[in-house]
């Protein structure tokens, strides 16, 4: 089976959600996000948006191969809420996302049936209104040579058509290059076998 060098995530945040039942609303969100920081931001931001909800239930992943996620219930009965909206997470398999459902109290008790369909229902409308993308799973390594090898390394930037991401030309040249995860073997190898030219992955 060839391994898997594509993820799935969001372009950008989704348009706000609304999914109602008994009077209970809940507001769906769906955020790209890279880091824990910024998951925490966009939680604050939306508390701060949403000061009197009852309920901020949210779920996070992060991570392509090393895959860190959360469950959130935020005070609802015990995964009534984070779960059923990681689950969305899962179907959709995307990755470095948040979601998170933001609940006013109706007035009606839901029951911890009625509560996993509205926040399953409430993240699913939330994921339905993003922009998904998919993208590939870069290593990045940092190539070091003299300028007489200059040529050399260019062509095997050209013929795998790598992407530089930086670059310095001192007394020795260094190029930090992005090779997706399924070429990186050969790309490396393509490196080494030239005279004087050094390659690690960062």
């Amino acid at each position: 089976m060839e391994e898997k060098d594509t993820y799935k995530t969001l372009v950008k945040p989704s348009e706000e959600t609304l999914f109602k039942d008994r009077n209970s609303k809940f507001f769906g969100y769906a955020f790209p996000v890279n880091s824990e920081e910024a998951i925490k931001e966009c939680l604050e931001d939306l508390r701060k948006l949403h000061p009197s909800a009852g309920h901020h239930c949210y779920a996070w992943q992060l991570g392509t191969d090393d895959i860190r996620f959360r469950a959130n219930d935020d005070g609802e009965p015990s995964n009534s809420a984070g779960q059923p909206i990681y689950g969305q997470i899962q179907a959709f398999d995307i990755t470095n996302v948040l979601i998170v459902s933001v609940r006013y109290f109706g007035g009606t008790k839901l029951g911890v049936g009625g509560l996993i369909n509205a926040y399953r229902t409430s993240a699913k409308l939330a994921l339905e209104a993003s922009e998904i993308i998919e993208k590939t799973i870069n290593f990045q390594y940092k190539v070091t040579f003299g300028y007489d090898m200059m040529n050399k390394v260019q062509q095997v930037i050209k013929k795998n058509q790598l992407e530089i991401i930086d670059q310095k030309l001192e007394l020795d040249c260094e190029y930090i290059v992005s090779v997706r995860k399924k070429e990186a073997d050969t790309v490396q190898k393509m490196f080494e076998s030239i005279f004087k030219v050094t390659i690690n992955q960062i």
